[in-house]
């Protein structure tokens, strides 16, 4: 709140800042009077401005446009202000020793709210709506909204996080939180705006339609839809090219079950380990032509067990008993 002096009435967040930082606060005289207190500073923000930002730079998101601003702060260290001896990287090396030490904790500069995850397994961040996992229903989540992303938390685990909507009345929903749910109703699928979220962000491809139509063509809908979902259980712990390059193998040899896209998803995370200098070299490849492979699993735990150092077994102690015959009956008695 702007006054006729340098007093000022300072935000909740704004204390919170400086009390983190150590910062003292010093406020100049508003309007004309105030203008040539800080005449330096206004003058080198106007001269960032004029060479960095004119013309308007033109960026997909924020974070590129952060990572711009970062590099012309690195390449203006090398200038020289007017006529001073030393460029602007070199006085501040001489400034730096002079500065206090930074905080060992971060400051959470986003906003930070607690709430209670409603039916449709949404919070709300600034009327729009972010899906969490669908176990949280009716449970209290805590939300940090930040300038591009809101990230949820559940006690101290981090268990959603979004990159954040600029309009009203959006919602951003991540097909993977609604999983467990659609297993009970997996009709609900086809029609799902988390589906098609997923499909305009490239997570849903569609190599997982393909697999998807012939897994209802060959088991109906519902049990190959419930395969599907299987399979999409899998890009919890598996990398996602590797899911996707085991659904088409799995496709292409007819095998429309998730286990069989687990298998042939494994075969190719192993591939890229045999690519590594430091995987097992006994480790079978992938064919090259992409077709399936089949592996004998008793063969590779045999090669991975350590040498057997113990004689093979003899029955040579049993021969003894070859040399006790039993006397034939006198007869009947």
């Amino acid at each position: 709140m702007l006054g006729r002096t340098r007093g000022r009435v300072e935000s909740e967040r704004w204390t919170a800042f400086r009390s983190h930082f150590g910062i003292e606060s010093f406020y100049c005289n508003p309007g004309i009077e105030g203008a040539h207190e800080k005449g330096g500073v206004e003058g080198q923000i106007g001269w960032f401005r004029r060479n960095h930002l004119v013309p308007v730079p033109k960026v997909e998101s924020l974070a590129e446009l952060n990572a711009m601003v970062e590099q012309w702060d690195r390449d203006d260290d090398a200038r020289r202000i007017l006529q001073r001896a030393l460029t602007v990287g070199e006085m501040f090396a001489i400034e730096r020793p002079l500065l206090a030490p930074l905080p060992e904790e971060d400051f959470e500069t986003g906003l930070v709210s607690s709430q209670r995850v409603n039916r449709y397994g949404q919070v709300s961040g600034r009327t729009n709506h972010y899906s969490v996992p669908v176990r949280l229903i009716g449970r209290m989540v805590r939300v940090v909204l930040h300038a591009s992303e809101l990230v949820v938390y559940e006690n101290h685990r981090e268990v959603a996080r979004h990159e954040r909507l600029i309009a009203k009345g959006g919602s951003r929903l991540e097909l993977d939180h609604y999983l467990e749910a659609l297993l009970r109703k997996p009709g609900a699928l086809p029609g799902a705006t988390a589906l098609d979220q997923a499909r305009s962000a490239g997570k849903f491809t569609p190599v997982h339609d393909a697999w998807w139509q012939a897994a209802c063509k060959a088991h109906g809908d519902a049990a190959g839809t419930r395969a599907l979902i299987s399979v999409l259980l899998l890009h919890r712990h598996m990398p996602h090219e590797h899911v996707v390059a085991g659904i088409a193998t799995a496709l292409r040899a007819g095998a429309l079950t998730a286990d069989a896209v687990a298998l042939e998803a494994r075969k190719w995370g192993e591939t890229d380990q045999v690519g590594d200098p430091g995987a097992d070299q006994d480790t079978p490849r992938r064919r090259l032509d992409g077709g399936a492979t089949v592996t004998s699993l008793t063969v590779r735990r045999l090669a991975a067990l350590p040498p057997d150092p113990r004689p093979l077994p003899s029955v040579a102690a049993y021969d003894q008993l070859l040399r006790l015959r039993r006397r034939p009956a006198d007869g009947p008695a």
